[in-house]
């Protein structure tokens, strides 16, 4: 019996090897996985689970595509806004690319929106990076670290930086908890807002109304509501046109 031992041992070394490497899986020896999308429709949000172990949710109307490999996690943001809890990995960065622009991260908490052109990053926990893709000339801008309760603004002109807490961070993802939430903005603006979760549209028919600022938190999925309450407190007028309410001066 003693002479079979070494052939049982070799047997089995083989099998923790396989069994070893079998369950470090995909995240150091297979090449990139095949990207998976997700998306939700107007006025819906979902979160859901990725493969490294990082935690993904989108906003209304958002589809963001998925590529995992050994190297990098790559999100891209194809649309609308995603808030993101990146699994720590510091040897493979998280990176989130929209509109020419890359968001870095190796273990953080952060949101990132794409609209008309440019780019809003919001970090509520931890450090990242923001960067442009190289341009025709092979040169990008210099990148612009980003710590928590920053909210950075980046379009073809550049990036605005507005440092401050993490409460008035959070006050930007208030989506995430049914709410949007304004602070002497344009009734235009707000409007706006309001359109990205409702099939339903606001639509301001005078530049006078779009002027007026209101303050406040609403539930975005209640434009009614929301409309009812403008015609209580300021000089507006709604007209209900199918799937329009159109906001006139009065």
């Amino acid at each position: 019996m003693a002479q079979h031992r070494p052939i049982g041992f070799a047997v089995a070394a083989v099998a923790f090897l396989l069994t070893g490497s079998l369950a470090l899986g995909w995240r150091y020896y297979s090449p990139t996985v095949q990207p998976v999308s997700y998306s939700t429709a107007v006025g819906d949000m979902e979160s859901m689970s990725l493969a490294d172990g990082s935690e993904a949710q989108l906003s209304s109307d958002s589809r963001i595509l998925v590529a995992l490999s050994r190297h990098e996690r790559h999100v891209d943001l194809q649309q609308g806004e995603a808030y993101f809890h990146a699994a720590k990995d510091p040897a493979r960065p998280f990176v989130v690319s929209a509109n020419g622009r890359r968001v870095v991260a190796v273990g953080t908490r952060f949101s990132v929106r794409r609209d008309h052109g440019g780019l809003r990053v919001v970090v509520t926990e931890g450090l990242v990076r923001l960067e442009s893709v190289a341009g025709p000339d092979g040169r990008r801008q210099p990148s612009t670290l980003l710590p928590a309760g920053s909210i950075a603004l980046a379009d073809h002109a550049g990036i605005l930086v507005r440092s401050g807490t993490l409460q008035e961070a959070e006050q930007y993802l208030s989506w995430r908890e049914g709410f949007l939430a304004f602070h002497d903005t344009p009734l235009a603006t707000a409007a706006a807002e309001f359109n990205r979760y409702n099939t339903r549209k606001i639509v301001i028919a005078d530049p006078e109304v779009g002027a007026m600022r209101i303050g406040g938190n609403f539930r975005w999925s209640n434009t009614e509501v929301f409309v009812r309450l403008l015609e209580q407190g300021f000089p507006v007028r709604a007209e209900r046109d199918g799937d329009a309410i159109v906001l006139h001066g009065e």
